[in-house]
Parts: structure tokens; sequence; C-alpha cells
């Protein structure tokens, strides 16, 4: 799909259309890398690292409200240990 690049303030913009935008997860105020390479232009998503927890960490977020329900497994079978 073409696009016309335009004047925005003292910069040069391209509009994305909004089926690209959703199917790259893109939205308002989202941070891109803007990078040339090989003559392209290159846009990468900044994607937030997943932080890492601990089982100590998440086991504190555990609330009433958000505590699943007992599951019955049924009998024991063979030599488990409940």
């Amino acid at each position: 799909m073409r696009r016309r690049v335009q004047r925005w303030g003292n910069s040069l913009a391209v509009r994305l259309p909004a089926d690209v935008a959703r199917a790259c997860d893109l939205a308002e105020g989202a941070e891109l890398d803007v990078r040339h390479e090989g003559g392209s232009i290159v846009l990468v998503l900044e994607r937030p690292r997943r932080a890492r927890y601990t089982l100590r960490q998440l086991v504190a977020r555990i609330t009433p409200r958000n505590r699943p329900e007992r599951v019955d497994f049924g009998r024991r079978a063979g030599r488990e240990i409940w």
C-alpha cells in the first residue's frame, strides 16, 4: 500500500492505516525506534520488557477476590501424596 509523505510542522510524516496499526498492536503514544537500514526506513515498536517475578511476589498478590475455586481431582491413584 502506498502512502504520501506530508509536512507536519517542521518534520515529515506518514499516516499509518488503522488496520496496519491494529495488526502491529500499535496505539497512540507508543514509542517507535526509527532507523535507516540499507536505503529503507525501519520502524520498530519498543515493547516493554517482561518483568521477572519471584514465586513469593506472585503468591503475595493472591487475594480472596482473585483466588480460584478449589478443584476436585478425585481419589488418590497409586502412591500420590496429598
